[in-house]
């Protein structure tokens, strides 16, 4: 038979038992959540910059050419978020004295990532959406949106390294010839970052990005060094790599663009 006396026997053993309990799972449940983890902040906040970046380069006589890079950076950082604004312009046009100028180049490109920061310093969620109008790629336009895990593993007062990667989709609208060009189709994206910031203000950028489909990839990487001239005006070499693995039979699967432009800090 069941022995009455064990009862208050067994309240005692838990009573006493309790505390004990309590401070192992305290203990273990900082081990796994890393409950000793700041939240994600940086030394400004909040903080806004933005710079405008132009490059402009004009043929006249024997050959008569146009050439416009232009292009706008913006970085918004808050408690909860980091976010990141680009967009870019480009045009070029040539032509001879006797010939009419003809347009060998037309690009508009738009971007935008929104990283949530969690508790943990430097994880982050993010969302990612872009917007390219390129008429010597045989699409119209195309468009894609990714969303997924985003790390910024350092940053102090020389350089920061950051990467992302997720899920995503892309939305493509070919040219009426180009009908057998991949449409619509799920990605997986990814991308990484690295600045370098020397003690007389020269800055070293490089990205790399990449999106895969079933059918096509798409990769992007740019290099660029900047150094001041006077108060918030710098000077800025870009080199930048596009490659697909799937393009028109007149299209190369590689491009390269190299430039020289002013760039002005506004914030």
């Amino acid at each position: 038979m069941f022995n009455k006396k064990f009862i208050p026997r067994l309240v005692v053993c838990l009573v006493s038992f309790c505390p004990v309990f309590s401070l192992q799972a305290k203990d273990l449940i900082q081990t796994l959540y890393h409950a000793d983890f700041t939240p994600d902040t940086d030394d400004e906040i909040p903080r806004f910059s933005l710079d405008g970046e132009l490059g402009v380069l004009l043929n006249s006589g024997n050959t008569s050419a146009a050439s416009i890079k232009a292009a706008v950076n913006a970085d918004h950082e808050t408690q909860q978020w980091s976010s990141l604004y680009f967009a870019e312009l480009l045009y070029k046009e040539s032509g001879t004295a006797t010939t009419n100028r003809e347009v060998s180049a037309q690009r508009f490109y738009t971007s935008a990532q929104f990283d949530y920061k969690l508790v943990a310093n430097g994880r982050r969620l993010f969302m990612y959406g872009d917007y390219e109008d390129d008429k010597f790629t045989g699409y119209d336009h195309r468009a894609s949106l990714a969303a997924g895990w985003s790390q910024r593993l350092w940053r102090n007062e020389d350089s920061e390294f950051r990467y992302s990667i997720g899920p995503g989709y892309t939305f493509i609208q070919a040219e009426e010839d180009n009908d057998n060009l991949v449409n619509d189709g799920i990605i997986v994206r990814a991308s990484a970052e690295y600045r370098y910031r020397w003690s007389s203000g020269a800055k070293l950028r490089q990205f790399v990005s990449t999106e895969a489909g079933e059918e096509n990839t798409k990769s992007r990487s740019e290099t660029s060094l900047s150094a001041n001239v006077f108060g918030s005006l710098a000077m800025k070499l870009s080199f930048i790599l596009n490659h697909e693995t799937d393009t028109a039979e007149d299209v190369e699967p590689l491009s390269t663009e190299t430039s020289v432009a002013l760039v002005y800090q506004f914030f």
